[in-house]
């Protein structure tokens, strides 16, 4: 019967899934489990659903780089498995499951590497003997959330509570300004060749152009807030416009509201915001 010899062969073809390609599957599936983790710990932070240091430190740095061993080991012990069993079904999706918190570790240590390349500040400027100042109705929103303290750029690390222990003993007899000179020479006071409100403009268009939020003009002075894109963390900008003979001065100061180390964040952004004063 031409209708039960096409069954057959049909049949004859599907062939059960091996244990070791059930095995690669799952390996699969708990690498995209670990993609949710990792997007939860990141945008449950960013829009207010999880602490910052829950979703950074714990679910991220700790239980995180736990996550990523025991997905990997999986993971490769299923690339092995298909690999060595006949019929080698399965091989793909374990190399697959296996790249996934690779790419994880790698991200994390490249994080780790960049924390460790910069100094552990989190307040910087492009003038440690007069830094700009944030005005009365920022520091007053920095106060109610709890923000970190404003810095004394002058005085060591070592007398202050954020940076005890042994961890800081390398930075802990050098000031903030010393760290700021030694590790980004680059930030310097800009000299613009125009009247106060020319300049304070150029900065404020410089702050739009480069996405801040909150952006605002007062007595010399402009400030915004700058937000990253992953786990939201925002941070605090403000400018200083002083007049001088032809021209201008420009300070610029750049704060983060948590965490102990900027990752250089707020170097970066200084730099770009005195790179795009030079291009106007």
């Amino acid at each position: 019967m031409p209708g039960v010899q096409h069954w057959c062969i049909t049949l004859r073809m599907t062939k059960p899934a091996t244990k070791s390609g059930k095995f690669a599957q799952f390996a699969l599936y708990l690498s995209l489990a670990l993609i949710a983790w990792f997007a939860v710990a990141t945008f449950g932070t960013k829009f207010g659903l999880i602490d910052w240091k829950v979703g950074l430190m714990t679910m991220t740095f700790t239980w995180g780089l736990y996550l990523i061993g025991l997905t990997a080991l999986i993971a490769a012990i299923a690339l092995v498995w298909t690999l060595l069993k006949a019929p080698r079904s399965g091989w793909f999706k374990a190399l697959i499951a296996l790249a996934i918190p690779g790419v994880f570790f790698a991200a994390l240590g490249a994080t780790k590497a960049t924390g460790e390349s910069v100094p552990p500040i989190y307040d910087i400027t492009t003038n440690t003997a007069n830094p700009p100042m944030y005005s009365e109705d920022k520091t007053a929103l920095r106060t109610s959330l709890g923000a970190n303290p404003l810095l004394d750029f002058h005085t060591p690390l070592g007398e202050m509570e954020q940076w005890q222990g042994e961890r800081f003993a390398d930075v802990g007899g050098k000031t903030s300004a010393d760290l700021i000179a030694s590790f980004y020479p680059e930030l310097r006071t800009a000299v613009l060749p125009v009247s106060p409100d020319i300049a304070a403009q150029m900065v404020a268009d410089a702050m739009n152009d480069a996405g801040f939020a909150d952006v605002r003009m007062e007595n010399g002075r402009v400030e915004g807030v700058a937000e990253t894109f992953l786990y939201g963390f925002k941070d605090d900008v403000a400018a200083r416009i002083t007049a001088v003979e032809g021209g201008s001065e420009v300070d610029f100061r750049s704060t983060s509201r948590v965490g102990l180390s900027d990752l250089g964040a707020n170097a970066r952004r200084i730099k770009k915001l005195l790179d795009a004063l030079e291009t106007q």
